[in-house]
């Protein structure tokens, strides 16, 4: 671990990567702060903080952090109610509420979600980016980028707002994308592979000057142009003191108000979630497979949301779309994320103007690419043959995550894990060798498994009823380290049915070996005693 002594090591992977999630986050900052009813300026803040507070404190080496998507429709609600001022201060608290949570080591939490449905969230988010950024590729931006839920912002859902696209698509938009996105698939397949300038200079930063140059020799076009609804939005300030007069202070006289602290107490726990997932997913992505400490990520996030809510931006998580463009790009340690918040900065204060010429749709580009390496069809197909019990909780989350949002594809995916690991749990708990039929009394042998559960109570059940007549079983209870109560009495039942139905018992056990025992009950509480 030489690489955390000094950070710029790996500086020739980290700057060309950060400043693509540059690229990536500039108008997810912007979008998701349209989308959750605040000014573009407080996503940028989000954006700014989560890059370099939150990268410099976090140990995660590859994650970035900004506005997040899967708080939209909370901080709408929050922002309405409220008004913006008080608002921050719930901001604040939900950091300093999620700093209680590192501090109790609540980072747990991620590693109790199976991987089917992390496979299915990074699944689901490569689809809705596809699916949201389709419209922006044709120059179609009514809907804010950023807005991930599948009933939208501007009153449409993912799929009504493709089909309105057909009618509104814009020939410029559309143009540079097209060749944007050739490039972009060039340069993967092709390019990266000619020559080290190729993977110096990125795909995505290539398009992105292109975008510009085309709308300066386009501009006022009729045809071929790209009007002003197409672009990037930046707030401009006349001069450095209407730049500091976009910052919002918080209103902390609200800071009993109990709205406010219901709100605060709900974003920390829906930011904290879903950075704990994101951390979960990036470190699957990651190529050198490094864990990511998450009760430090936990006090990170949570003093990023301090730092964000007083100077008046929106709550950060870690977010999956930036991370994955920070890995796709080949971003190595944590410079990457600390070095795209400072481009966010000095961009913002110095060339705002320059940002405004970028086509919305070069961005939505780039984004293709980034959803199709979040969603290959290949990994469909991998799921699919793990057989259904990793399939099916993956399946669930990609469509809850595509037709109601984020959290809600998650939550599903994991109530159906749970439902699938009862029903294995259901199977495992013994195991049955029929084995040979000498002497006339078929000889059957039960194997309890090392923990048998009230949940196996119906297959174990099931198995004993079936004992033919005149047969001689043999339990062995040698591996169990746990046997239910409920099963001790199923058991008890089953030796007086055994009795009628000429059925020969022989336990074995870690205490030697009883042969039709009179009490199960009697012969395991002694056991316990023992």
């Amino acid at each position: 671990m030489h690489s955390s002594n000094n950070p710029f090591k790996h500086l020739k992977a980290d700057f060309p990567a950060s400043i693509i999630v540059f690229f990536v986050a500039l108008p997810l900052c912007l979008g998701i702060a349209v989308a959750s009813g605040a000014e573009p300026f407080a996503g940028l803040i989000a954006g700014i903080v989560g890059g370099i507070v939150v990268g410099i404190m976090s140990g995660s080496q590859i994650g970035v952090s900004g506005p997040a998507a899967g708080l939209t429709a909370i901080v709408i609600a929050a922002i309405a109610s409220l008004g913006f001022k008080d608002f921050l201060v719930a901001v604040v608290l939900a950091g300093v509420i999620q700093i209680v949570f590192g501090v109790l080591k609540f980072g747990i939490i991620g590693y109790f979600f199976p991987s089917s449905v992390i496979k299915g969230m990074l699944t689901g988010i490569g689809i809705i980016i596809i699916l949201k950024e389709i419209p922006h590729f044709f120059g179609y931006d009514k809907d804010p980028q950023g807005d991930f839920a599948f009933f939208q912002v501007d009153g449409e859902n993912t799929f009504s707002e493709i089909l309105n696209t057909i009618n509104h698509i814009s020939l410029g938009a559309t143009l540079i994308a097209i060749i944007g996105l050739a490039i972009l698939i060039l340069w993967n397949t092709v390019l990266s592979k000619k020559g080290k300038i190729f993977q110096l200079i990125q795909g995505p930063l290539v398009v992105v000057a292109l975008g510009i140059v085309y709308f300066v020799l386009t501009q006022g076009d009729a045809t071929l142009g790209i009007s002003a609804e197409h672009m990037v939005k930046v707030p401009v300030p006349d001069d450095f003191n209407s730049f500091l007069g976009q910052f919002t202070f918080p209103n902390f006289a609200a800071i009993n108000n109990p709205e406010v602290l219901l709100a605060a107490f709900t974003m920390a726990l829906v930011a904290s979630l879903e950075t704990l997932l994101c951390v979960e997913a990036t470190d699957k992505l990651d190529p050198l497979k490094r864990v990511t400490p998450t009760n430090r990520e936990l006090l990170a996030q949570g003093t990023g949301n301090v730092v964000s809510g007083l100077i008046g931006g929106l709550p950060i998580t870690q977010v999956i779309v930036r991370s994955s463009a920070n890995i796709q790009s080949g971003g190595r340690t944590k410079m990457s994320a600390i070095i795209h918040g400072f481009l966010l900065l000095i961009s913002v204060i110095l060339i705002p103007n320059l940002l405004n010429m970028i086509p919305l749709s070069v961005l939505a580009a780039i984004l293709l690419i980034v959803g199709y390496k979040l969603a290959k069809p290949k990994l469909f197909k991998q799921m699919y043959l793990a057989g259904w019990k990793q399939f099916v909780p993956f399946i669930v989350t990609v469509l809850g995550i595509v037709f109601i949002d984020l959290l809600w594809g998650i939550g599903l995916g994991l109530a159906v894990g749970i439902v699938v690991i009862l029903y294995k749990s259901f199977q495992n708990s013994h195991f049955l060798h029929i084995e040979d039929n000498s002497e006339g009394k078929g000889k059957i042998k039960m194997t309890f498994a090392e923990e048998v559960t009230f949940f196996n109570k119906g297959a174990i059940l099931k198995e004993l009823d079936s004992i033919p007549e005149n047969s001689f079983l043999e339990l062995d209870v040698r591996k169990t380290q746990f046997l239910d109560n409920d099963i001790i009495e199923i058991l008890e039942d089953f030796s007086e049915k055994a009795r009628n139905r000429n059925i020969d018992i022989k336990l074995i056990s870690e205490r030697g070996i009883v042969e039709n025992p009179p009490s199960f009950i009697k012969f395991f509480k002694l056991e316990k005693t023992a």
